[in-house]
């Protein structure tokens, strides 16, 4: 279709020289919301060019009115995806931006940075570094001419964060340092969630940019992501690994009381741990009565103010040492204050947890657990010029307004699916299921056998995602491995992200080479990161709805939402995040508008109307049901595939 029915404005900006399917309908939603400045709320599944469309449609405000764009996104390849569209654009009119990336993935001097266990140490080993004149990288980044042309040229088009790692090596100055003088002076940042939704982040990021946030267009990409993400930010833990080192710094540095307050601490929760099973709610006065029945303490506020003040002693002790200045003093008060200004606060709740290490040694930490993901998202929302966000699973949109709280005059929009009908094939096989109730032996050889009907009538790679890992072993248990024909790599729990990449990639190379089959979770990270164009993946199997356990956590969050929402309270506590992850997941083989490929659902209360309908519209059209019985996924693989 031609560009011609795009705004006028915009074809100055849209570098291609069609448009596909629906594209126009989506570009000038977003384009008509951010001129009026209104924010947009929009679902639109794969393969329609969201990146594209936003920027295009978003650059004529954001140039006219001399406002930011920050583009958000969950991973590193999303942000180069943002810049790669800008140097489109920029081939046609000129336009700047940046990808980021964290200081610990920019930091040239990796001797240091490797003694750093977390962003915040790294924080503090960075700063202490700089301050002794120590880090070579950090001293070349003098604002000499040459330092001050090369920071005008990152700022003068579209640049990569990968790219200015590269020219930075070659120059030995630091990215990190040069990005961050460079970013008040370019018009579209790509980056994480965390600089604009966490407080302390945004606060250093804006600084930074120069501008406040009514003066920036956000954008929130893959923004289904967001209500889980604002959660985890709210949250806070302390582990007993913690409590123990926080007592061994306060003996070292001669601070009795409080390594007697940590002592007590540590063994106290960890009595309490070993008579759970693994997670437990806590009453909010769990700590004071530690305090004040066990340590003799009154007043256990000004007590944890005092061990705080007592750790930030330490951390300038160990900085004038020329030592890394952190304090597990500091980081134990942090989280006991937290715990005191949310106590009375019904939107979280105090747990204590069990857990395995990466040495996989069992051992349990104290949780303040957010419930209410606006909390984080709000404060944002309302004071941007406006937002953009958008998912390819974002419905049903008016939850999703509820729950994140955007403004109320926000738009509202489902954009259609690109895709030719023929190219997707959606079926449910009924008599199935990962239900309780129907974990049997005999249910899960049906499973296995359903499965590999699947993959015998798949032409090249096959993707098969269980409801958890304890469906995805029973699976192997009933002989899955076995009974296929191609081979199998198998997500484990607790995997590394390089080790999950080594996996899908050494799967995505039998695309070429016969075919394979990838057996991972929903919800996982290959299940809602990672995409697979043409052979890599044919067909998704489904296993299951993926429900989560029904933990204390889980049921205060529904709790709280019926609070909040009466009547959907176990709606979007519990049944949206479940089909969000089931909807992602059947996104995995649909990449491309060439892409043909088969959603095949293994378990009944797919079928039903009230599962259904949080399913993607593109998805739920013309889903077909297939009966209980061997070989109806074969012939209707085999037609759909032409084999």
């Amino acid at each position: 279709m031609s560009t011609s029915v795009l705004p006028k404005e915009v074809t100055e900006y849209f570098p291609y020289p069609s448009i596909r399917p629906h594209q126009a309908q989506f570009i000038s939603t977003v384009f008509n919301g951010v001129r009026d400045r209104r924010s947009v709320l929009i679902e639109g599944s794969n393969g329609l060019g969201k990146t594209i469309s936003s920027l295009s449609s978003i650059l004529p405000t954001a140039i006219n009115k001399k406002l930011k764009v920050l583009y958000v996104a969950r991973t590193h390849r999303q942000h180069e995806r943002v810049i790669e569209e800008l140097k489109a654009i920029s081939k046609k009119h000129p336009v700047t931006g940046i990808s980021l990336r964290g200081r610990n993935e920019m930091c040239l001097n990796k001797s240091e940075s490797r003694k750093a266990h977390d962003a915040k140490s790294l924080m503090e080993l960075c700063e202490l570094l700089k301050a002794k004149g120590e880090c070579p990288y950090y001293n070349n980044n003098e604002r000499t001419y040459e330092y001050l042309q090369f920071q005008q040229q990152i700022s003068s088009r579209p640049y990569q964060s990968l790219e200015i790692i590269r020219a930075c090596k070659k120059k030995s100055i630091c990215p990190y340092e040069l990005v961050k003088s460079a970013v008040s002076d370019v018009t579209v940042i790509a980056l994480s969630y965390l600089y604009v939704f966490d407080p302390d982040i945004r606060n250093a990021f804006l600084k930074n940019l120069e501008t406040p946030l009514q003066k920036i267009i956000l954008v929130v990409d893959e923004a289904h992501n967001l209500p889980e993400t604002a959660i985890e930010i709210s949250s806070s833990s302390l582990s007993i690994y913690v409590m123990r080192q926080a007592e061994l710094e306060a003996k070292r540095f001669g601070y009795e009381e409080a390594a007697s307050f940590a002592r007590l601490l540590y063994a106290e929760t960890e009595k309490l741990a070993a008579s759970i099973s693994r997670e437990e709610k806590l009453s909010p006065d769990f700590l004071t009565k530690i305090v004040r029945d066990k340590a003799g303490i009154l007043a256990p506020r000004s007590f944890f103010q005092s061990l705080n003040e007592t750790g930030l002693a330490i951390k300038k002790t160990l900085l004038s040492e020329g030592k890394h200045p952190r304090s597990y003093l500091h980081s134990m008060s942090d989280f006991l204050l937290r715990w005191m200004d949310t106590a009375d606060d019904e939107s979280y709740i105090a747990l204590i947890s069990k857990y395995f290490t990466r040495e996989n040694t069992q051992t349990a930490k104290l949780e303040i657990a957010a419930l209410d993901p606006s909390k984080t998202t709000q404060p944002v929302f309302s004071s941007t010029y406006a937002n953009v966000v958008m998912s390819g699973t974002l419905q049903p949109l008016e939850a999703y307004m509820k729950i994140t709280k955007l403004p109320e005059n926000t738009i509202q929009h489902i954009a259609p699916s690109p895709f030719p009908k023929e190219h997707i094939l959606s079926a449910v096989c009924l008599g199935v299921s990962t239900a309780m109730e129907s974990r049997t032996p005999a249910m899960y050889q049906t499973l296995v056998k359903r499965i590999t009907e699947v993959v015998a009538n798949t032409p090249v790679n096959t993707g098969v995602f269980a409801a958890s890992f304890e469906v995805l072993r029973a699976l192997l248990e009933a002989g899955l491995e076995e009974a296929l024909k191609k081979p199998l790599y198998c997500e484990r729990r607790g995997m590394s992200s390089k080790a999950n990449e080594h996996l899908v990639a050494a799967f995505k190379e039998h695309a070429l080479k016969g075919g394979a089959v990838f057996l991972g979770v929903q919800g996982g990270r290959t299940s809602e990161g990672v995409d697979f164009p043409g052979n890599q993946m044919n067909s998704v199997v489904i296993v299951g709805v993926p429900y989560a356990e029904p933990t204390p956590r889980v049921k205060a969050q529904i709790e709280y939402y019926e609070k909040c929402f009466p009547k959907f309270g176990r709606e979007y506590g519990y049944v949206l995040p479940a089909m969000k992850k089931a909807s992602q997941t059947a996104g995995r083989p649909i990449r491309t508008l060439e892409d043909k490929g088969a959603i095949i659902f293994l378990d009944y209360r797919y079928a039903t109307n009230y599962c259904r309908s949080f399913l993607p519209t593109w998805v739920r059209e013309g889903m077909k049901l297939l009966p209980a019985k061997d070989n109806a996924l074969s012939c209707v693989l085999r037609d759909f595939f032409k084999m």
